[in-house]
């Protein structure tokens, strides 16, 4: 009995080994290079040739959706099973900012392909090295027992992914052009080593897979926690840090530029350009660019434990001083626990308890506007906590969300959008902005206002399309109606116009199937135009009857078009986007607007700390992430629109998962409210010379 026993432990010491200390690797897939034989490239409206015997040269064109390249494995297939990515080392020779998609297919069951694709943007003559995550198909013995994550151990997943040991073909193309593009290609390697097949190994040993501290048991990485002790000693180690770094000397108490020039003050946020840049000015008058970062609060890495008791080690009793941080939600939007609710455990409360005592939320509190300062911040960014933002020590955002009826024929990643033209939108968003008095609406602190959040815009015609699709009773359809009776008159001319057979114009107001888009075309864009400019104005209306000293800055934009960015121009002082990308130093707004413009989301994650999925934009290390951090906000200090960047989020997400599944890598802390240090020393470089970056053009 003794025997096995040891047998057993033995083997999970074997497997933990395997699966902590593999060695990197690397292979060279193509090396285009002057014996390369150009030849065996498949091209799609594109053309390919060899420049310098170093890269491949693809010119592509702009008639075809994907223009570019498919390379084909040299004997049918490439086995890739032991490796966690594909490095595509790309240039972007031209004087603008472009996408490249990269691409990889394998033949899944049933003979059809299955692919992991990715799109990254370089700026004008940027070179990167790119990394394509090899998504895993999940064992059938793991499908049903692994659930609720974006990303799971070993890159595997239940419900995507390819057969890495069948790798087939390697697309590269440009998405969607609307002009000729060009990028060349110098190498395509299979880098980085994966542990899919360890985990598969595991089997049942893989459960547990979360320790006490809310991580991967079954891994090792610098600065994991095992101890109360290393908890102990890492708040000495900070408390040291931010005592010797207390933050930027130049700045006043907001953040401002105190060493710079003094304009007006008006003892609240507004902009203003100067020197042909767009800034922030605030309350004493001093520019003002926010380095910010959203989340700021200690709920980051809550997850869903219900179904899944078995994924965690040693949850603490519920009548025990960690029982507060068990709790109960129903929030999922997609994913296993969309329209379900599920008890869950907030893992950085847990870990605060223990790493502050009784106090740790006054004193995490505390800590919050420290850490800011200390790393160059100077802006609390969305979804944080409210109490903490009303301390009166940093400049934060505010938020609130727009409600009433949706556009029943619309559509949205996070829901349908809001009709301007139902009286239930006005009367909801003017009761949250209400519940504002006394709280962020005059005070100084507060930089401005967003309202809602990535919401459904879709291309210029999908709005009205929806309000088209709607049933009769909604507000947005009969508004259309009556400008389309204001125009035609009679129905007979509509019809004429769209190619349409309405019987009437009751009969229109009862169908519900779409038009030709192409004959109803300037009809749709010109009612697109009215429902994003009547949101708009009705959001800008309700912030400033509560709050006429702040600035409102738009709905974080995330999947948007023109016509809609052109709205919002007219009533955002400054306007919000979410920009995941790797560079937003080339962003423009559309021709013949001039706007100071935020980023309320961006991010950068990697796989080397114990997490399972990297966020919306991949690094391969956290140098990496530190340095895409660095070379993202410098970007965004060098064009004249953007007037601040805030990083999502304060705190890395669940391993597990939030109740969407969302589990990325994405903190300046871990789950042990550890920082990183490598993306705290970019944050401190760019804030310490954030404003001689910004107005003199000094790099840091």
């Amino acid at each position: 009995m003794q025997r096995d026993v040891l047998s057993s432990m033995l083997a999970l010491v074997l497997s933990f080994c395997a699966l902590t200390n593999l060695a990197a690797a690397e292979e060279t897939l193509f090396e285009f290079r002057g014996d390369f034989d150009v030849a065996q490239v498949a091209t799609q409206d594109a053309q390919a040739t060899l420049v310098s015997d170093s890269a491949l040269r693809v010119e592509t064109g702009h008639k075809n959706e994907w223009p570019g390249i498919k390379l084909k494995a040299p004997n049918g297939s490439w086995d890739l099973s032991d490796f966690r990515q594909l490095a595509f080392d790309l240039h972007n020779p031209g004087d603008k900012e472009i996408s490249i998609g990269c691409r990889i297919d394998s033949p899944d069951e049933e003979g059809k392909s299955d692919s992991c694709q990715e799109i990254f943007t370089l700026a004008a003559d940027e070179r990167k090295t790119c990394l394509l995550t090899i998504g895993r198909r999940m064992p059938a013995g793991l499908a049903k027992k692994l659930f609720g994550m974006r990303g799971y151990p070993g890159g595997i997943t239940p419900d995507k992914g390819i057969d890495a040991a069948r790798v087939t073909q390697i697309l590269v193309f440009v998405p969607r052009p609307k002009e000729d593009r060009a990028f060349e290609l110098a190498a395509i390697r299979a880098t980085g080593q994966s542990t899919a097949g360890h985990i598969t190994r595991l089997g049942e040993k893989l459960f547990p897979l979360i320790d006490e501290y809310g991580q991967f048991i079954h891994a090792e990485w610098p600065g994991k926690t095992h101890s109360e002790a290393d908890l102990a000693e890492a708040k000495q180690r900070e408390a040291a840090d931010l005592a010797a770094q207390p933050g930027p000397s130049d700045w006043n108490q907001y953040g401002g530029w105190a060493a710079g020039p003094q304009l007006e003050a008006t003892g609240f946020f507004r902009v203003e350009k100067v020197k042909g840049k767009w800034w922030l000015v605030d309350p004493e008058g001093r520019l003002f660019w926010s380095h910010g970062i959203d989340c700021v609060r200690d709920g980051n890495a809550t997850t869903p434990i219900s179904d899944r008791e078995n994924y965690f080690r040693g949850l603490p009793a519920k009548d025990s001083p960690w029982g507060v941080f068990y709790g109960h939600a129903g929030w999922a939007p997609h994913g296993y626990y969309q329209g379900k609710e599920y008890d869950t455990f907030n893992f950085t409360g847990a870990n605060l308890l223990r790493k502050y005592g009784p106090e740790w939320n006054s004193q995490f509190a505390e800590l919050c506007h420290r850490r800011i300062r200390s790393w160059g911040l100077n802006t609390i960014g969305n979804w944080s906590d409210p109490a903490i933002a009303a301390m009166g020590k940093t400049v934060y955002v505010a938020t609130v969300g727009s409600g009433g009826r949706r556009i029943e024929g619309s559509e949205g990643y996070w829901g349908k959008f809001p009709d301007p033209f139902d009286p239930s939108f006005r009367e909801a968003l003017d009761r949250r902005m209400a519940g504002e008095r006394g709280k962020t609406a005059d005070d100084p602190w507060c930089l401005g206002y967003f309202v809602d959040n990535e919401l459904g815009w879709g291309d210029e015609l999908s709005l009205a399309l929806g309000a088209l699709q709607s049933p009769a009773d909604q507000s947005a359809k009969q508004a259309f109606i009556a400008d389309l009776k204001a125009k035609y008159e009679a129905i007979e001319k509509l019809n004429a116009a769209w190619g349409t057979e309405h019987a009437s114009w009751d009969a229109l107001m009862a169908s519900r199937t779409a038009p030709d888009k192409a004959k109803a075309r300037a009809d749709l864009e010109a009612f697109y135009t009215r429902v994003a400019e009547e949101y708009f104005r009705h959001c800008r209306e309700a912030v400033k009857q509560v709050a006429p000293n702040h600035l409102y800055l738009g709905c974080r934009f995330a999947w948007v078009n023109d016509r809609a960015v052109r709205a919002s121009a007219k009533y955002c002082d400054v306007i919000g986007f979410n920009k995941y990308s790797y560079s937003i130093a080339d962003f423009t707004l559309p021709e013949g607007i001039d706007k100071p413009a935020i980023v309320g989301e961006f991010h950068f994650g990697a796989l080397d700390r114990g997490m399972f999925h990297t966020g919306l934009r991949p690094v391969a290390d956290q140098n990496a992430r530190a340095a895409a951090y660095k070379s993202y906000v410098l970007g965004a200090l060098d064009n004249p629109h953007w007037v601040g960047t805030h990083w999502f989020q304060w705190g890395d997400q669940a391993t597990t998962g939030r109740g969407d599944g969302e589990n990325y890598q994405i903190g300046f802390m871990d789950v042990c409210d550890t920082p990183y240090p490598e993306t705290i020393q970019a944050s401190r470089e760019v804030g310490a010379a954030l404003y001689r970056t910004r107005y003199e053009g000094a790099k840091p």
